[in-house]
């Protein structure tokens, strides 16, 4: 059977067409990849992300140091709690950013995101272990009950050290009732004087020396009371049975304390939110602003960049 002339024609015609068709789509899908209005917008897009990592990295940062530097346990969680969640969305919007990347940019442009990635992760871990110790507030529980209770019990145990002294002052005992007294209470102040520096130092050897001296201190004080529980004129002193029990009620105190003070939460996570925090901040902080630089440097059709030319 013959074929018509016309639809002989037309057969030729549908590759053309077919052809035809390919290339429009082409030419429109390269004319779209190159509308200097999307691709400015896709700029802006990845340019917003980054800057609100900055901005993220920013506020995670002020709240890890807000949280380090609360006086109480409530303040440094909730310092703590938003410091975790502003770092958890810098880590949604770093994902977001690689998946961007992955339909445009440069390849600087994923080394550079990669290179934060690695930065990041290593900023949050010392996020974690520096927000775990903060929040625990050792130091200042320390000071607290250093200058709270223990205080209080020495304050006890050397009024009643006193009334002794003032009670003993006709009796033929009364220098050596004087000279234990006071030396049992300049050995107390000295112990005392020696906490504060035991709580704020970081060195463990030489919280072993403080901790040492004030051993000496104890023995000596303990001494000087044994000492005076033996004298007839004391005999069933209910002032020395107080003072020895505020002694032994400031003892038990001091353990508490140096137990904390050897913790140490509060002056290690300061340390390393002043060293390593600092150092690792700074990293990812450069490298986001190469990110952004990389970008914004991206030329674009029909924009002209470089500094405006001078005015005639």
């Amino acid at each position: 059977m013959k074929i018509k002339p016309g639809i002989k024609a037309a057969l030729w015609m549908v590759p053309g067409a077919v052809f035809m068709l390919l290339m429009v789509l082409v030419v429109g899908h390269f004319r779209n990849e190159q509308d200097p209005a999307k691709q400015l917008a896709f700029k802006a897009r990845r340019v917003d992300l980054v800057s609100r990592m900055q901005l993220g990295l920013s506020s995670a940062s002020e709240a890890e140091k807000s949280a380090v530097m609360a006086i109480t346990d409530q303040e440094s969680k909730t310092f703590a709690d938003q410091a975790h969640a502003t770092t958890a969305e810098v880590e949604r919007e770093r994902r977001e950013l690689e998946e961007v990347l992955k339909t445009g940019g440069t390849q600087s442009e994923s080394e550079l995101l990669a290179q934060f990635a690695q930065a990041f992760t290593e900023f949050q871990r010392i996020d974690s272990d520096l927000l775990n110790m903060a929040v625990r507030n050792t130091n200042l529980k320390a000071y607290n009950m250093a200058f709270g209770p223990a205080a209080d019990a020495l304050d006890e145990m050397n009024r009643a050290l006193s009334r002794i002294v003032a009670a003993a002052v006709d009796s033929p005992e009364a220098k050596k009732v004087m000279f234990l007294a006071f030396s049992a209470q300049i050995g107390s102040l000295r112990i005392q004087t020696l906490l504060p520096p035991h709580i704020a130092e970081e060195n463990d050897e030489k919280m072993d020396k403080l901790e040492a001296l004030m051993a000496e201190e104890d023995a000596q004080i303990r001494k000087d009371i044994d000492a005076l529980k033996v004298l007839p004129c004391l005999s069933c002193d209910v002032d020395l049975a107080k003072a020895a029990s505020s002694y032994n009620r400031f003892s038990k105190i001091r353990i508490q304390i140096l137990k904390l003070s050897r913790e140490n939460t509060n002056v290690r996570s300061l340390a390393i939110s002043l060293s390593k925090k600092r150092k690792v901040t700074l990293l990812c902080q450069d490298t986001l602003n190469m990110l952004k630089q990389a970008i914004l440097e991206e030329p674009v059709k029909g924009i002209t960049y470089g500094p405006p030319a001078r005015p005639r």
